[in-house]
């Protein structure tokens, strides 16, 4: 097999587990030997488009069976897969189709309505495609360095950039999470978190594939469906953001639910707040925890299950295969306990961003990713982030970290979720803002809330302010949009 790429796992898998599920959406079941026709005979549906090597093929829907097909289809003419966020408004996915240069896109119903270019819709062209397409197989020659696909960031900062990764780096990123989350040939993993983003695809989707277990699809997160896709599936295993945990165990059905099949829970995007982390243990649960981006496959450091409540508040260690360090201006480690920038390397780590040279010599300098997330690190190596560069506040010449200040606010009885701002001062320069939201049925006092910060927080960390408000802007991946919050509140 010349193959070596992402696009050849269906083939492999399917010698080796022909009859075993592959993937379960709603009623409908696929073997591996299923998954894998069905890929294969996409990819020949896609050269019969015209496309050849190299081309980039776009996907537009919710978490869906068609959208694995898409990824290893394309992989096995070695073209380049583009998963589009729903969540994005058309003019921004026209951006990202047309940055990318997407030769089709393959949407689900309801979606893409309003863009422009060569269309293959799940409700029309999509299945006659396959159906009229060859089983030949196809072994085009791929490699590890090839590119593989092109995902793009959330665009907090600015335009999305499109960050190119490998073959190489999603194969190794799936070895890191076979190796430090232990996966099972066994494993049901429900993957509820949207596959258009790098945890619901490379922490969840394709670790699980690669060691021969079944993934369940959901196409969108519901709390309620969830406790009843664990129990009817006998999930052993999922990933989600601290927000999902929370609306999951805020459920009527939580206390009576069935979840004697998990094994293991996975969450990303932002520390566990120790009251999420109380309410699972108080089911027999707990969490690993991890920290990445993007850039990075996503994985970059992972907190084991077995360390959630030794170490609980840092994002743990590096992946087997990942190095991490944190580093001063210059380069250097920072001692034990001191800020520094976290800095990436590995075979995980990507090619660059699609069309930005110069955007990628500046992330990549030296050698290693530079994040942009300010971290400590312990004497165990343990490493705990404190919060974006860009975000850090600067008040009275002291440097202020939202981060620490919002897992303070966290512990607060009333708070079900904070982000903290910086908003300027006459006085001090720039003062933080709490951004505040209220468990349901508290009626926190803004003065109060920031008074119990005291003694736990030194007095320039304490916000000036709070702002109480319904919810937070967030990401499909669960993080807080603090630019959004900034025009609003700061």
């Amino acid at each position: 097999m010349r193959d070596q790429g992402i696009g050849s796992w269906t083939a492999r898998r399917a010698r080796k587990t022909p009859d075993k599920t592959a993937v379960i959406h709603g009623e409908a079941r696929l073997s591996y030997r299923e998954l894998h026709e069905r890929a294969v005979r996409l990819a020949h549906g896609l050269r019969g488009l015209g496309l050849r090597r190299g081309d980039r093929v776009a996907y537009l829907g919710p978490n869906h069976p068609s959208f694995l097909e898409t990824l290893f289809a394309a992989g096995m003419n070695g073209m380049v897969f583009v998963p589009l966020n729903m969540r994005l408004t058309g003019a921004e996915l026209s951006y990202c189709l047309a940055d990318s240069g997407a030769s089709v896109l393959v949407s689900a119903p309801g979606h893409a309505a309003e863009l422009t270019g060569r269309r293959v819709s799940l409700d029309g062209e999509y299945e006659p495609l396959l159906a009229a397409a060859s089983t030949e197989p196809v072994d085009e020659p791929v490699t590890l360095d090839d590119p593989c696909m092109i995902m793009y960031t959330s665009g907090t900062t600015g335009r999305p950039k499109g960050a190119v990764l490998s073959h190489g780096n999603i194969t190794w990123n799936a070895l890191n999470f076979l190796v430090d989350v232990d996966l099972a040939a066994d494993e049901v993993t429900l993957v509820v978190a949207p596959l258009f983003h790098t945890a619901g695809l490379n922490v969840t989707c394709l670790p699980t594939l690669l060691k021969g277990g079944a993934v369940v699809l959901a196409s969108a997160f519901d709390p309620s469906a969830v406790l009843e896709l664990i129990g009817r599936h006998r999930v052993t295993f999922m990933f989600g953001v601290p927000t999902m945990y929370d609306a999951i165990a805020a459920c009527p059905g939580w206390a009576d639910a069935d979840l004697s099949s998990l094994r293991q829970l996975a969450c990303g995007g932002a520390p566990v707040p120790p009251a999420t982390i109380r309410a699972y243990q108080r089911r027999g649960l707990s969490f690993s925890q991890g920290y990445g981006m993007t850039e990075a496959s996503p994985g970059a450091l992972y907190l084991v299950r077995e360390a959630s409540e030794a170490k609980a508040g840092t994002a743990g260690v590096p992946h087997f295969f990942t190095d991490v360090a944190v580093v001063d201006p210059d380069g250097r480690a920072v001692k034990p306990g001191e800020k520094g920038e976290v800095v990436v390397s590995g075979p995980n780590v990507m090619l660059g961003y699609w069309g930005r040279p110069d955007d990628t010599a500046a992330a990549m300098a030296g050698g290693v990713f530079h994040s942009g997330d300010i971290a400590t690190v312990d004497e165990g190596g343990y490493v705990s982030i404190a919060g974006r560069l860009k975000d850090m506040i600067i008040s009275g010449g002291e440097n202020v970290y939202p981060a620490e200040v919002e897992a303070a606010l966290r512990e607060h009885p009333d708070v079900a979720d904070c982000a903290v701002i910086g908003v300027p001062d006459e006085r001090w320069g720039e003062v933080g803002r709490a951004v505040v939201v209220a468990r349901p049925g508290a009626t926190p006092d803004g003065a109060d809330l920031l008074g119990s910060l005291r003694g736990a927080l030194a007095g320039y960390k304490i916000p000036k302010s709070v702002v109480f408000v319904d919810e937070l802007p967030r990401s499909g991946a669960g993080k807080v949009l603090k630019n959004r919050l900034r025009e609003r509140y700061g």
